[in-house]
């Protein structure tokens, strides 16, 4: 018997802000290279990027441009999304790996 995998979608389990903040944590926690495009499926599910323009005060062309794969946005881009979100950055301490 063959078994069938589906594709798994996160944004199916972002219902609220807590779910949000628990993602982006878990993202930053595995690559935080991949932020700007884990803050743009967010967008997505939480009103698209017009709904974040209007939380941010940052132009829409200026947020698909910062919230891409392969873009490097400013910092302050960065949190502006991210406490649009009811979240913010946070430094921790890594574990010390042998």
């Amino acid at each position: 018997m063959t078994e069938k995998n589906s594709d798994f979608d996160i944004m199916k389990y972002l219902e609220s802000e807590e779910d949000i903040a628990y993602y982006l944590e878990a993202v930053m926690d595995e690559d935080p290279a991949l932020l700007p495009a884990a803050l743009r499926e967010v967008a997505r599910v939480s009103g698209g990027m017009t709904e974040l323009s209007r939380r941010t005060g940052l132009s829409r062309e200026a947020l698909y441009r910062s919230l891409t794969e392969k873009s490097d946005p400013r910092y302050s881009t960065i949190c502006r999304v991210v406490a649009a979100y009811g979240s913010q950055l946070t430094s921790k301490k890594k574990p010390v790996t042998a």
